[in-house]
């Protein structure tokens, strides 16, 4: 009898603990959270400041994984949304960077620019047609057959089209030129609820009262040591040409973001049928105007506790419109910041400037010395330079011969760390550095030779942009929320890339067709 009751208990506590670490069958939306540049110590450094039902109940009733990474090298906004988003690195999704130089006509392009579509509210022509992969999204339209409904909704083009995929309903991102919410023609129809609220309750229409100053007393702003202010005070539309891209680059940007979603729960048919549907939704934690850290340590602690006022306003929208049992939620970081290098002179840190339009000439130089008169280096963009393979063909020399001559040549400038060719990263033998590398390149987009300078250096080309924006990564968190899952933190290393099956494995469907690794572990 005493077995049987132990048996009993046993089987009790084990479905118990089951249903403490799983989902409800079907629910009604999965909503995706991707913050720009949010960092896990920032998150943790400012917790105290935090409302209980906002960041707090995620980070404390979530599964959160605090430390995760891509399995690429050179990041880019591009590059790393479309990887959270495909479950896959630019060696195969094709989005090596924000932009590259397209080799028939040498001209760079950018990763979203299609001038075969038309734009809403916008006159840009974007499309995802560079995206050569699937995305969770266009898995579950095919599973669904059209019938389960996608939107993202992003401060800007690369976010929303990324977080729609090809098979979206709408990707919808701030014209930053007017101030009006838009999309592309890529997509089947504009969604009449996002006209109304532009012509309604536009951005344009209440700028002008928009002035960011500190939510709290400003003696709670001390987590961070570069303060050096008492208060600030922001009027977004005190420059008029850059006001909306300053908005998009402040706390203001993810409250319009949760007006807009509040509509789309609203008016769209998100969560009104059996069939789980999919929404991607985009927040900027990241610098004012861009800048480095150090120029706005007040704003940016600010932007953190805005930033958790805004997810318990989301939060709420939910529970109000779908209802939080019904959904799964994740929010994640974009995993990367833009290095601080103009303080490294200050305080006699090693920097230097890496001058690309310089060190393509030489090589040049370099490889008519070898090889005879010639335009060898036929053009050369960001970190990567491209050489003339016709000329090489036509003279009968070897091209994976002159990529690496060429690749040794790169090694001795000052500031770079490696030179990888492309017979190298196609061929060569592996180890896990090589392997990050070969993951950022793509062989029929990426260059030759691609160039990885030092921690610190700056790489400039004179001839075109004055800087290339050399992304460093961050401590960034992955949390997964659910009223059905364990609260439980995570600090096993873990990959952004592993996002795509996670939401895949909660909606039911197949994983995109280029992802590999495996749904984060305790799902």
């Amino acid at each position: 009898m005493r077995g049987l009751f132990t048996s009993i208990l046993t089987i009790l506590s084990f479905a118990s603990l089951q249903a403490q670490n799983s989902i409800p069958k079907n629910p009604k939306a999965v909503i995706g959270i991707t913050v720009d540049q949010l960092r896990t110590d920032y998150l943790e450094a400012f917790y105290s400041l935090y409302r209980e039902d906002g960041l707090k109940k995620l980070w404390s009733e979530g599964k959160v994984y605090t430390n995760v990474e891509f399995t690429f090298k050179f990041l880019s906004k591009a590059a790393n949304y479309a990887s959270i988003h495909t479950g896959t690195s630019p060696k195969l999704h094709g989005i090596i960077s924000d932009q590259w130089l397209n080799k028939a006509t040498l001209q760079p392009i950018s990763a979203v620019e299609d001038d075969r579509y038309l734009g809403n509210y916008t006159t840009q022509a974007v499309a995802p047609t560079k995206l050569l992969t699937s995305t969770a999204s266009d898995e579950l339209k095919k599973a669904t057959q059209g019938k389960a409904l996608v939107y993202s909704i992003a401060p800007t083009a690369e976010a929303a089209i990324f977080g729609a995929g090809h098979a979206g309903d709408a990707a919808i991102w701030l014209n930053a030129e007017t101030g009006k919410w838009c999309s592309t023609t890529f997509y089947k129809d504009f969604p009449w609820w996002v006209g109304r609220h532009n012509e309604t309750n536009g951005i344009d229409q209440r700028i002008s009262e928009m002035v960011w100053e500190p939510l709290l007393p400003s003696f709670k702003y001390d987590f961070l040591p570069a303060q050096r202010k008492a208060s600030f005070k922001h009027r977004l539309e005190s420059n008029r040409e850059q006001k909306y891209r300053r908005l998009c680059t402040s706390p203001f940007i993810n409250s319009e973001i949760n007006r807009l979603a509040e509509e789309l729960f609203q008016q769209s048919g998100v969560g009104e049928d059996n069939i789980t549907d999919l929404v991607n939704l985009t927040y900027y934690v990241g610098p004012y105007k861009e800048s480095n850290i150090e120029e706005y340590p007040m704003e940016l602690q600010d932007a953190y506790i805005r930033l958790d006022h805004t997810i318990a306003e989301l939060l709420k929208i939910i529970d109000k419109t779908i209802g939080l049992e019904n959904t799964f939620i994740y929010l994640t970081s974009t995993g990367y910041q833009k290095p601080e290098s103009h303080l490294f002179d200050q305080y006699n840190i090693p920097t230097g400037d890496f001058y690309l339009n310089r060190c393509a000439a030489l090589l040049n130089m370099y490889l008519m010395a070898t090889y005879g008169e010639g335009e060898y280096v036929e053009s050369y963009h960001n970190q990567q330079i491209y050489l003339n393979s016709k000329l090489i063909e036509e003279k009968h020399l070897k091209l994976e011969e002159i990529q690496a001559k060429s690749a040794l040549f790169l090694m001795q400038f000052s500031g770079v760390y490696a030179a990888y060719h492309e017979n190298q990263l196609l061929l060569g033998a592996w180890n896990p550095e090589v392997e990050k590398v070969r993951n950022s390149f793509h062989r029929k987009i990426s260059g030759d030779l691609l160039i990885d300078v030092l921690p610190g250096w700056t790489i400039i080309n004179e001839n075109g942009d004055n800087q290339v924006t050399n992304y460093s990564p961050i401590p960034a968190p992955i949390i997964l929320y659910s009223p059905y899952l364990k609260g439980e933190r995570i600090n096993t290393p873990v990959y952004f890339e592993q996002i795509a099956p996670t939401v895949s494995r909660v909606l039911r469907i197949r994983a995109p067709n280029a992802s590999t690794l495996p749904p984060l572990k305790g799902m």
